[in-house]
């Protein structure tokens, strides 16, 4: 029987007031917090929310966050449509399917000395409520431009040009007329305005910028760049101040420079942000224990609050990594230089001094600021290597000294990591390799060493050294924050476990060592690699947050990045606030940042996100190029995606995703049983669920938009033929290939046109 809630638990008008009248919208947990709230009445709140929601009364959006009908959400995209007599820009959002006229936003900066914006562009905007149909808008960023631009491909067409999208969700094509062409030849990249939308036919476009041919290798990750709008060019004034830096002196700075640091990175990399060392523990109260250091570059003495390199590196928020190039956070004068921990050059750093227990368990830290010198480079490759027994002139002579008690402090921390129970998803990693003509040369899994692992730990460790040490000082941190699963998310994890025979207990709170037992059960089955990523999408995404919510995946309390700050913005503000509580020296986090943290939070998990998705995106271009003169061949690969227009399938050989769409399956009704992530042929009883291997020929390989089409050849269960699924997540039915006097009422046709784009 359910509890009744609390005599203090308010109406239903009551929380739908609170709602209406919120400037913001909000979540679950800030009614809960405005009403006090708490244990078994929280279920019952999140039943009247969604009694809200049902009746209409409010609108459930972005982050699972309500707010009365119409409401914008609390970030959004706003394209400026006038300067008003104040000079202050106008605008409205740049989606409204909403009956009626549009809300106006009145736009505002983020800060002082933020970039301007003109008539036409587009920004994203923090917006909040100030009338029935008005708004403030917070610009976050600008967005690259009018929204009625478009990237493709040009090619001819009758008496003109037509510009294919490189976009995949961008299904229209714009005819250019020669005098717009700008000299475009067939094949080349281009960037374009829309001129004119007629009723009938093409759109029209035009010529702004060429950017080269589609058959030059180098325009794959040009295509992401421009797509997801990252910014490629400094201004002239931060480019001038990295130039004009210098070496630091050693001053006031510890001297590390006796210490035998070491980076250890991947071969291809151009930069070196972190180095790291090891001994044991000479003090005999800790036996078998050990003493650690991450030296970072000490990227805060160059970088100061408000500069121009300052606005440029935050604008960016992080280097964004292409197979072929980096656009990074800072100009090469500092990424690759002067902030590079390169061999035998010294180098300003911030330290970290850690002595853990024979269990890798922390015992205590000590932050200095230094001048170090890296006493070598190693790739993963090489420092595996040396300790597998073949140490080359590199390695040899630090094998014993320096390498040695490196891999026996990781095995400490190691330990540590296995007795707090971090969540360990077996996820492999595609790497795209270039010949030395650009081309994609081969796709292959990433290899993965316990050098890799050593690396992680020791970052691991130092990032919460950091976390723990601005919290004790009482500043703003910007930590990074991993929040518990979602509970209707694991709900339907619980269903596709119950399907094959695994158990998730209803209503437990969940722990990374819970979902660790999931995967030992299905480990080797046939149903591990779909578990894998069904674990995966259950989890939160993890953000950048002022706000300490602990990091999950990691099973850790605090935690903030601190290791990387030539190529995260995020680890420049956790510098700054070490620099300014431990009384370091200049660069500290300065008056003006203290209360922006929100905000500058939410501005780089943006653009983390921005920069993760374009890497995707041109991995996803770089596999369909390498694939594309493989048409027509058959692979095998298994199913990692279920929806009512297909199968998406990852294959065996290259990593690569396709799609196979609905009306190539064989000819029968479909039945969707989203639940449990399978299609399942009503007639013949073939059942293709995710993680089923199958065996696919490649359909096509389209460059332009980076997209593999797959058709089944076979693969799947095949069951026996039945009806339609009952229960009260049925179905949606889908048939394919059957003549019209054979289709059954009701019936959804399979050849409705399925996206080209691969998971």
């Amino acid at each position: 029987m359910a509890k009744k809630p609390h005599a203090s638990f308010p109406t239903r008008e009551q929380i739908a007031t609170f709602i209406r009248e919120s400037p913001v919208p909000v979540g679950k947990r800030e009614v809960a917090r405005a009403f006090s709230i708490t244990g078994n009445d929280r279920m019952l709140l999140k039943k009247v929310l969604r009694e809200l929601e049902s009746d209409g009364t409010i609108d459930r959006g972005r982050k699972r966050k309500v707010a009365k009908p119409g409401s914008l959400p609390e970030i959004a995209v706003v394209e400026v449509t006038e300067i008003d007599s104040d000079g202050e820009p106008v605008g409205v959002p740049a989606v409204w399917k909403e009956p009626g006229k549009p809300p106006r936003i009145l736009l505002a900066p983020d800060r002082p000395g933020s970039p301007s914006v003109a008539t036409g562009e587009r920004v994203l905007a923090r917006l909040r409520r100030v009338g029935p149909n008005l708004y403030e808008g917070r610009v976050i960023r600008k967005l690259g431009g009018p929204a009625n631009r478009v990237l493709g491909v040009y090619d001819l067409s009758g008496d003109g040009g037509v510009l294919r999208p490189t976009d995949r969700k961008h299904r229209q094509e714009y005819r250019i007329e020669k005098r717009d062409a700008a000299g475009a030849k067939p094949g080349d990249l281009m960037l374009a305005e829309i001129i004119r939308a007629p009723r009938l036919g093409l759109h029209s476009a035009k010529v702004i910028e060429l950017l080269g041919s589609t058959g030059n290798p180098r325009s794959i990750s040009l295509i992401s760049i421009y797509t997801n709008d990252i910014p490629t060019e400094f201004p002239a004034a931060a480019l001038e101040q990295a130039e004009k830096a210098k070496p630091v002196a050693l001053g006031k700075r510890k001297d590390l420079r006796g210490i035998p640091l070491v980076t250890i990175d991947g071969a291809d990399a151009r930069d070196f942000d972190d180095a790291v060392f090891a001994e044991s523990d000479p003090d005999p109260a800790n036996p078998g224990g050990w003493h650690l250091m991450v030296a970072i570059a000490d990227v805060a003495h160059y970088v100061r609050p408000a500069d121009a390199l300052d606005k440029s590196a935050f604008e960016r928020g992080n280097s964004v990594y292409f197979p072929d190039r980096v656009v990074p956070m800072l100009p090469e004068a500092l990424s690759n230089d002067l902030c590079s921990l390169r061999p035998h050059e010294d180098r300003a750093c911030m330290a970290v001094h850690m002595w853990v227990d024979a269990k890798g368990r922390k015992l205590k830290h000590r932050f200095v600021r230094g001048l170090m010198r890296s006493a070598a480079r190693l790739t993963y490759e090489q420092a595996q290597a040396a300790m597998d027994g073949r140490p080359d002139e590199t390695t040899a002579p630090l094998l014993d000294s320096v390498l040695k008690p490196l891999y026996g402090a990781y095995k400490a921390l190691d330990e540590a990591r296995r007795a707090r129970g971090t969540l360990e998803l077996d996820l492999a990693e595609r790497q795209v390799v270039l010949g030395e003509d650009g081309r994609v040369a081969a796709i292959r899994l990433r290899d993965r060493f316990d050098s890799h692992k050593l690396i992680e730990e020791f970052m691991i460790l130092a990032n919460v050294c950091a976390a723990e040490t601005i919290e004790s000082l009482r500043l703003p941190c910007m930590y990074r924050v991993h929040d518990e699963p979602d509970p209707e998310k694991l709900e339907g994890l619980r269903e596709v476990l119950h399907g094959i025979e695994v158990n998730l207990a209803r209503g437990q709170v969940m722990t990374p060592k819970q979902f660790n037992g999931i995967l030992r059960q299905v480990k080797g089955g046939p149903n591990e690699q779909m578990v894998n990523q069904l674990v995966l999408r259950s989890q939160a995404q993890a953000v950048y947050s002022p706000d300490n919510l602990g990091h999950f995946g990691l099973a850790l309390q605090r935690y903030a990045h601190f290791t990387s700050p030539i190529r995260r913005y995020s680890d420049l503000l956790v510098h700054r606030a070490l620099i300014r509580g431990l009384k370091l020296g200049t660069g500290a986090l300065s008056d003006e940042e203290l209360p922006r943290f929100n905000e500058m939070g939410e501005h780089i998990s943006i653009t983390e996100r921005r920069a993760a998705h374009a890497e995707r995106d041109a991995i996803d271009r770089f596999v369909t190029a390498f694939m594309a003169d493989r048409v027509g061949a058959s692979f095998e690969g298994r199913i990692n995606g279920v929806t009512r227009f297909g199968l998406f399938v990852t294959l065996d050989e290259t990593g690569a995703d396709g799609f196979i769409p609905i009306r190539t399956l064989p000819a029968d009704y479909y039945d969707h049983d989203e639940a449990h992530h399978r299609l399942i042929g009503r007639a013949r009883g073939l059942t293709l669920t995710m993680g089923d291997r199958v065996e696919v020929r490649l359909a096509e390989a389209d460059q332009v938009t980076g997209g593999l089409l797959f058709e089944l050849l076979g693969g799947g269960t095949q069951g026996a033929a039945g009806g339609p699924l009952t229960g009260k997540k049925s179905v949606r039915k889908l048939q394919r290939g059957k003549p019209p006097a054979a289709r059954g009422k009701g019936g959804r046709q399979g050849g409705k046109k399925a996206p080209k784009r691969g998971r």
